[in-house]
């Protein structure tokens, strides 16, 4: 039996909905890697870092677009050892068009640990799917087996009745393994 890592970067506070801007305790993608760990029981991994993002919705986009343009790597303030597994499941929000700088600087620091490894890639959105994540992905993990994606609207990861409707999406999902 497959050995699995369920491994996300979140962000709760304010999020962005279809409905208007409302904080939350938990973040949508943590949400959706809560649902993925408890169906495969797989370890569940939050990546965390030194940076402390705007709880405001509107300022933290724009912190997170500046820090993307300039190709800043926060420090890591969590780790795991990657290679203990057999699969790992890489989640993140979209933010302007991939994922946050967060996870790319954990990606980067094990991208060797991935060698051969099965990578199956989630996504947290509100209408963007995975824009060019899954290809930012590819060039940091060149030497895995990234599989299909699992891409999920915020607002339904969030809200725990559309999440449990997922249940048959995520198990498809999760047969790649």
């Amino acid at each position: 039996m497959a050995k699995i890592l369920v491994l996300y970067f979140s962000r709760a506070d304010e999020n962005y909905y279809p409905n208007g801007i409302h904080a939350v305790k938990v973040g949508n993608t943590a949400k959706l890697a809560q649902a993925i760990a408890q169906q495969c029981g797989g370890q569940l991994f939050a990546v965390t870092t030194d940076l402390q993002y705007n709880q405001k919705y509107h300022p933290c986009t724009e912190e997170a677009k500046k820090l993307l343009q300039q190709n800043f790597r926060p420090q890591l303030t969590s780790d795991i050892a990657v290679a203990d597994y057999d699969v790992i499941c890489v989640g993140f929000p979209i933010w302007w068009g991939t994922m946050p700088v967060d996870l790319m600087a954990f990606l980067e620091k094990h991208s060797a640990d991935f060698a051969g490894k099965k990578v199956l890639p989630f996504c947290t959105h509100e209408g963007s799917r995975f824009e060019h994540s899954l290809n930012d992905l590819k060039k940091m993990l060149h030497q895995a087996h990234i599989l299909i994606g699992l891409d999920m609207y915020g607002h339904v990861a969030q809200n725990e009745a559309q999440l449990a409707k997922q249940q048959d999406k995520i198990a498809n999902f999760l047969a790649q393994i």
